[in-house]
Parts: structure tokens; sequence; C-alpha cells
């Protein structure tokens, strides 16, 4: 059975720093492209940070791109998502997937609230 497992989440002030973790298990973890999924309050689902299955090609959207980093060790099934200097707006439920547009195929999220 296929699965994810999201974990890290938190709350956090305005400027400080937050890192999430993610496991996959019951499929070939090291084949698959992997992507960080957010849903912020009253939004709709947005593809923050897309990993390819070795690591070397990676992306995140222009708004994250100089904060956060995405990254992987195919040795323990894990993918994670490095997170500076965040923001209110990145406030919401992050999911780590493997359907680029985050509906399906993904963990049960974890929550991340930045505020003071």
């Amino acid at each position: 059975e296929e699965r994810l497992v999201e974990s890290g989440g938190g709350l956090v002030q305005p400027g400080g720093s937050l890192s999430l973790s993610c496991r996959g298990s019951g499929f070939t973890f090291s084949k698959y492209w992997m992507y960080w999924v957010r849903q912020s309050p009253g939004k709709g689902l947005e593809r923050v940070s897309t990993i390819d299955p070795d690591g070397e090609y990676k992306v995140s959207i222009d708004s994250v791109e100089d904060r956060f980093d995405i990254f992987r060790d195919n040795s323990k099934n894990m993918i994670y998502l490095s997170m500076q200097n965040l923001k209110p707006e990145d406030t919401g439920v992050y999911y780590c997937t493997l359907d680029p547009t985050g509906a399906t195929r993904r963990g049960q999220g974890t929550q991340v609230t930045v505020s003071s």
C-alpha cells in the first residue's frame, strides 16, 4: 500500500524557520518525481516545490524560491522541505505528493502557521 507521512509543521513567528519531512513507503521511492503542495486558508492547492527522482533537478515557485529548499534521501525514502524567513502567507497545510496537482497520492498533511 502506497503511503506518505509528513511531519515537522508547527507555529512559528514571521522570519522563523521550519523543516518538513515526508516518508514514503509501499512504492519504489527512488523512481518518482515528488512534490510539496500546500493549501492555504481560502485558497486552492498550490504546488510549492518539485524534485526529480535523483534529487538533481529541483524547482520552487517564485514566492518561495529564495527561502525554501526541497531535497531528498532515497536511501531513507524521505523528502524534506527546509523553509527559512517564513511569512504569514506561507500559512497552510503542506502535503508531500506523488501527484503534481496535489489532489491525490498524498499524505495527511502537516499544518504550518506563521503568525506573531
